[in-house]
């Protein structure tokens, strides 16, 4: 068997560039993160035309599965999670010669069996195809992972690129997260690294750049001069479901602020780079996250949800939670009032929050103007607030500028007027975001990925906080799920802002 030759008329429904062969290595293969998002991305990219034309899958994980019995479990995902109902045609020939490797990836015979699966599939008589690893797994496994790798000499080969894609967290902490970039470069060089952050591929935060960018309207007032403040959100309406083990060891801050919110953030505050190219934008957030001093005592807020009704159901708190350990500590909500200490942003405030079990699932940065002087309109019947521009990161993307506008009729009524863009109006053209990553990864393209030095810079910035949460037990306060998280939260922002409403 060798790597699946595409369908020729499924392949060519849209111009593309075309990449090089490929065989994509997925660890983790039978886990949540697989099932659901990379295995229908892989569907979704083979229907767009967008995978290369000799593709190889093999899948390994600890269960034990037959060739068969995974490409059945493949399928059935793919059914099951894809965006599009599949084509059963393209579904049976994308998974044809799919290979598993069974076992757990810290044996030293898996990586033999994972050589012998490799060499089945790609011919020595046709052009070496490029390989990318995908560590769709725990973060404790990412060591043993890349150790393998390198003790089977999989890291390179001879006329193709060799690529790893390591999934978020990465590290619980300063010294872990420069421990693993150690151990990772010592097998890899930092090109074939690509650490993902499945937010830098949802199509709204990729539109910043194009927002401020390319357009004159908005980069000569976005400074500290026109605005007033940014509020960056990421609420979620679940709890912690079946994932005590990870969310024990992890908590709202681990889990969101330091990557997701973080990255918007730079997003948000970079100058324009150079050219559009990975290295030039990766310089640019890290400027950013250089001028961010690591925030004190009062200017953080965490908390834990407690029993509420969520969509008019009653739920547990966290502590009545499964596996979650009586005596826990661990917050399910973080907020952050941060100052980027530059020219362009010094005075502005950058408000960041998350949390779990709150009133409504939303990921949005809303960037608040300072409001216009009023003079002649001070005697008009109502007087708005002021400008603000709203990115929806989820779950509908998108943006809104609120505006003031006179109302239809006789006298000077102002009233608030919103401009909005919907990219589900483009759907066809709307690719998810792990389509996005899983697409630039096998081009070789890191721009939306992260750099080695950002990991670190971000956890320069929220090290502290874990550190001092973790010796300060008073500082840690409750909400009832389904709120708008702690009423404590107020206490970060500066006189006359407020929180959007969850």
């Amino acid at each position: 068997m060798s790597a699946v030759e595409l369908l020729p008329t499924l392949a060519a429904e849209r111009p593309r560039r075309p990449l090089p062969p490929t065989t994509f290595i997925v660890f983790g293969a039978t886990g949540d993160l697989t099932q659901r998002k990379l295995l229908p991305a892989l569907y979704n990219l083979a229907c767009d035309g967008a995978l290369p034309q000799r593709f190889a899958l093999v899948a390994s994980s600890r269960s034990q599965l037959t060739d068969e019995q995974f490409r059945a479990r493949a399928a059935e995902a793919i059914r099951r999670h894809s965006r599009r109902a599949p084509d059963e045609e393209l579904l049976t020939h994308l998974l044809a010669n799919a290979r598993y490797v069974a076992g757990p990836c810290d044996h030293d015979d898996v990586y033999a069996r994972m050589v012998e699966a490799l060499g089945e599939l790609e011919p020595a008589d046709e052009r070496p195809p490029n390989r990318t690893f995908f560590l769709s797994t725990a973060p404790e496994l990412l060591r043993p992972i890349v150790e393998g790798l390198g003790t089977h000499g999989l890291q390179r080969r001879d006329g193709a690129d060799v690529r790893i894609v390591i999934e978020k967290p990465f590290g619980t902490t300063l010294a872990e997260a420069r421990a693993l970039n150690e151990r990772v470069l010592a097998v890899f060089d930092e090109q074939q690294v690509f650490r993902i952050d499945h937010y830098l591929g949802k199509e709204t935060v990729q539109n910043i750049l194009a927002l401020r960018f390319a357009n004159a309207l908005f980069e000569p007032i976005w400074n500290r001069t026109t605005i007033a403040a940014v509020q960056i959100t990421a609420a979620e309406q679940i709890g912690i479901g079946s994932r005590a083990g990870f969310y024990e060891s992890a908590g709202a801050l681990r889990d969101l602020v330091q990557n997701h919110l973080l990255q918007l953030l730079c997003m948000v505050c970079m100058e324009a780079p150079v050219e559009l190219s990975a290295n030039a934008i990766r310089d640019e957030k890290v400027k950013v996250l250089k001028a961010i001093k690591p925030p004190g005592p009062r200017a953080t807020i965490r908390a834990r949800y407690t029993r509420g009704i969520v969509r008019g159901e009653r739920v547990p708190g966290y502590l009545d939670e499964p596996a979650v350990p009586s005596n826990s500590r661990t917050e399910t909500y973080a907020a952050l009032r941060l100052t980027v200490d530059n020219w362009r942003w010094t005075g502005v405030p950058f408000y960041l929050r998350t949390g779990k079990r709150l009133a409504s699932k939303k990921t949005e940065i809303a960037v608040t103007l300072r409001p216009a002087p009023a003079l002649g309109f001070r005697h008009a019947d109502v007087f708005t607030g002021p400008n603000q521009l709203v990115l929806r990161v989820q779950p509908n993307e998108g943006m809104s500028l609120e505006l003031a506008a006179k109302a239809p009729g006789a006298g000077m009524r102002i009233e608030p007027v919103t401009l909005v863009h919907d990219y589900g109006s483009r759907a066809s053209r709307h690719r998810e975001a792990y389509e996005r990553l899983i697409l630039e990864a096998m081009r070789g393209d890191a721009t939306l990925f992260t750099r080695d030095d950002e990991i670190e810079a971000q956890w320069r910035i929220c090290d502290p906080i874990v550190h001092r949460w973790a010796i300060d037990d008073s500082s840690l306060v409750v909400y009832p799920a389904g709120s708008q998280g702690p009423p404590q939260a107020a206490s970060l922002l500066a006189a006359g802002d407020a929180w959007r409403p969850i």
